[in-house]
């Protein structure tokens, strides 16, 4: 009886964590996501220079500079961004996933997917929501030595990026993330 308490507490405080961590990370505006996100690549053109480069290449981007993730056993994560094309921000989005398993505390993190193929942007944006996994799968890309990446040798349709990595728990996995158009 007392497992099935201490379950059942665990549970409720990992919702009350998640939805918390959701409800911080929801941009008040367009003009609040359009600074977090053009922060956000900042940074990641000074973490990885050879990021502007592929970023010119890429067909499209979906930014998210801000996914906060928090469990007790049972997990969720939450992010807002934007889809830049040439440059411009065409559309926002939502992530979200939820995990079972070991896992306790939190952690904020930034997510980049680029869209290398024109068929692969065309199939996120036609979809009505769009599952890491099922409806496309993403490359996650890592630093080589000295931080650096071959540009040259990258041919997946989507590639993506995790760093900024601050908290307790670390995850590079994407699998499972529905990621989501919002009105705004």
């Amino acid at each position: 009886m007392r497992i099935q308490n201490r379950t059942r507490y665990s549970i409720l405080l990992a919702a009350c964590l998640v939805l918390w961590a959701a409800a911080t990370t929801q941009a008040a505006s367009k003009v609040e996501l359009n600074a977090k996100v053009n922060a956000c690549l900042k940074a990641f053109y000074k973490e990885v220079p050879e990021g502007k480069e592929l970023a010119n290449k890429s067909k499209g981007m979906l930014v998210f500079p801000s996914v906060i993730k928090a469990g007790i056993g049972i997990g969720g994560e939450y992010g807002e961004g934007s889809l830049i094309i040439g440059g411009k921000t065409v559309d926002y989005y939502s992530t979200a996933a939820a995990s079972i398993g070991f896992q306790l505390g939190a952690q904020s993190k930034a997510i980049i997917l680029m869209f290398m193929q024109q068929g692969a942007l065309n199939d996120f944006r036609n979809a009505q929501g769009w599952k890491i996994g099922v409806d496309g799968s993403v490359a996650l890309i890592e630093l080589g030595a000295g931080g650096s990446i071959d540009t040259d040798n990258i041919k997946d349709p989507v590639i993506g990026f995790v760093f900024g990595q601050k908290g307790l728990m670390y995850n590079l996995t994407l699998e499972g993330s529905k990621i989501t158009k919002l009105k705004k």
